[in-house]
């Protein structure tokens, strides 16, 4: 990976990579090792911002891409005119020498769909099969949010979050597992799932707390998925992407302020200048433009994952979400470790400091740690 130290770009657009952003070896990414096969792409949510990049991506490198847009906000004309954008500065391989040289149109299928509705999605599912004759990947990117305290978002608001969010992803998943369960038993191959997540899938997030849930709630239905389909060659993983900016050549810089995130009007318990429940909103206030991760890097790493043989659970991308979620992992840790002699001593094993009274003057009372919670980070390639 390049050196970030002493940059002045902000953005990977402005000068040659220094080197290639590559996965780690561990998990096998596309090379000389392991040759990069031609496969087919579902992705949902296509018209985002992280979405629309992994498709380019995607297609640069030669794959077969079903682009999957919202029936109530994209049109099929629209989604074909972003054939015209330029390549991906980060795309520098070749094709392998088995594909056929075919135009970027006849790589690319664009569709629409609401993750919502089961019809809908197994349309998408059904139509890519007959058109690419097989599905390899399915990518989840679609999403969406408020913004406001947990007290003040409505019940049409937090259910639309997980009807979107969390139902959304389960019906992508039951509609194409079986497709995938039977490709295993008659050829051996299973098949890939990226889905996107957030760092709110992982922490806790004043002015974001029904997302956080739906974000929570689609970890643990992946995490717990993978052991149920391991046998049949299934993998999947967890992407969790931190503040993302758009710096893709062809295409506008400027982001909606709030992206997917809808804003829930305070009220009056919670409409103070520094009220927690508005951490969220002048969290993304404050960043502008300066979101630190790079859309165009996350989805070159987004397409080696595709092509890797050993996919993690999760991978974050950017400073942003490797600071948040360790120290947040950090401090769940000490937080056990202050606790654990509770059960410990009750349970007859440990080291019986459960067995101390209350009064116990010589007890061991831990010095409190405080744990901060960066907002930003350095040191990683993917950002800026």
């Amino acid at each position: 990976m390049g050196d970030d130290s002493g940059r002045t770009t902000t953005s990977p657009t402005s000068a040659p990579p220094k080197s290639k952003l590559l996965l780690p070896a561990s998990c096998d990414p596309p090379g000389p090792q392991n040759p990069q096969r031609q496969l087919v792409w579902v992705v949902f949510g296509a018209t985002g911002h992280i979405g629309r990049s992994i498709v380019k991506a995607a297609l640069s490198h030669g794959d077969l891409v079903t682009a999957v847009g919202r029936t109530y906000a994209d049109t099929i004309p629209t989604m074909h005119s972003w054939l015209s954008a330029p390549r991906s500065p980060l795309s520098s391989s070749s094709p392998p020498d088995n594909f056929s040289p075919i135009t970027p149109s006849q790589n690319y299928l664009p569709l629409l769909c609401d993750v919502r509705v089961r019809e809908t999605v197994n349309a998408v599912v059904k139509t890519s099969i007959s058109h690419w004759t097989r599905i390899d990947i399915v990518a989840n990117c679609s999403g969406y949010g408020v913004i406001g305290a947990c007290e003040d978002q409505d019940e049409f608001e937090i259910r639309n979050q997980f009807e979107t969010n969390f139902w959304g992803t389960l019906n992508i998943i039951q509609l194409t597992l079986p497709y995938f369960r039977e490709r295993f038993t008659q050829t051996g191959e299973g098949g890939r799932y990226l889905i996107l997540s957030s760092t709110g899938g992982a922490l806790g997030v004043p002015g974001l707390g029904p997302f956080c849930a739906t974000k929570y709630a689609v970890e643990g239905l992946i995490e717990s998925m993978l052991y149920e389909v391991d046998a049949f060659n299934i993998k999947a993983t967890l992407v969790e992407p931190g503040h993302v900016r758009r710096d893709e050549p062809g295409t506008s810089t400027t982001l909606p302020t709030f992206g997917h995130f809808s804003i829930t009007p305070a009220s009056e318990p919670y409409a103070a200048a520094t009220a927690p429940a508005g951490h969220a909103k002048r969290m993304v206030q404050w960043l502008g433009e300066r979101q630190p991760t790079s859309v165009v890097k996350a989805a070159e790493l987004v397409w080696q994952l595709g092509h890797c043989s050993f996919p993690p659970l999760r991978l974050l991308l950017g400073s942003f979400a490797v600071e948040s979620v360790r120290d947040r992992l950090r401090c769940v840790i000490e937080e056990i470790e202050d606790w654990k002699f509770l059960s410990f001593g009750e349970d007859g094993g440990g080291s019986g400091k459960g067995d101390k009274s209350d009064g116990d003057d010589n007890a061991e009372v831990k010095d409190e740690k405080d744990v901060k919670m960066e907002e930003d980070g350095d040191g990683e390639d993917i950002s800026s």
